[in-house]
């Protein structure tokens, strides 16, 4: 078996998640995991599938019709990484005042301290009391067993104080 990992963009409308599906179904395709999401009139996703190795071209070709619907673009997955030791999940959760540059900073900071982000959300909302819009972020991510959990931790805490952010880390 083949995974294939598929991002799909359109304009949103009823029948998206249809559409693909039945594409996969018809050529022999698995769909196990996706993140799906509708955000100002767009349609956004990733999809993970599985797929006989003698299928994966035709199940290509297939997702290519569906131009005009949406785009849709296949990466082949890679579901080793070598690693001898397994990787520790962390949470990150960043709470603050928006301004431009949180994502980059707060991205910034955990690549350069070897962690992988494996999802991430980010919202805006009015600020109940305050007035003004808050940023909030919850990060998932992947710390390899080399990293220096307290390097991030200091890291993160000097990062919080300069953009003026709650950041918090649980292990």
């Amino acid at each position: 078996m083949t995974t294939l990992v598929l991002t799909v963009v359109g304009d949103d409308r009823q029948g998206l998640v249809a559409a693909v599906a039945d594409v996969v179904t018809a050529h022999g395709g698995n769909w196990e995991n996706s993140q799906l999401a509708e955000l100002s009139g767009a349609f956004a996703g990733i999809i993970q599938v599985s797929v006989g190795d003698e299928r994966v071209e035709e199940l290509r070709a297939a997702l290519v019709e569906l131009d005009g619907l949406l785009t849709v673009t296949t990466h082949t997955g890679d579901a080793e990484t070598g690693d001898a030791a397994p990787p520790r999940r962390f949470s990150i959760r960043v709470l603050g005042n928006d301004h431009p540059g949180i994502v980059r900073e707060v991205s910034s900071t955990l690549s350069d301290h070897g962690l992988s982000i494996e999802r991430m959300t980010t919202e805006t909302r009015d600020a109940a009391m305050a007035g003004g819009r808050l940023f909030e972020a919850t990060i998932a991510a992947h710390v390899p067993a080399s990293v220096d959990v307290d390097a991030v931790q200091t890291a993160l805490e000097r990062l919080a104080a300069e953009i003026q952010v709650d950041v918090t880390l649980q292990t």
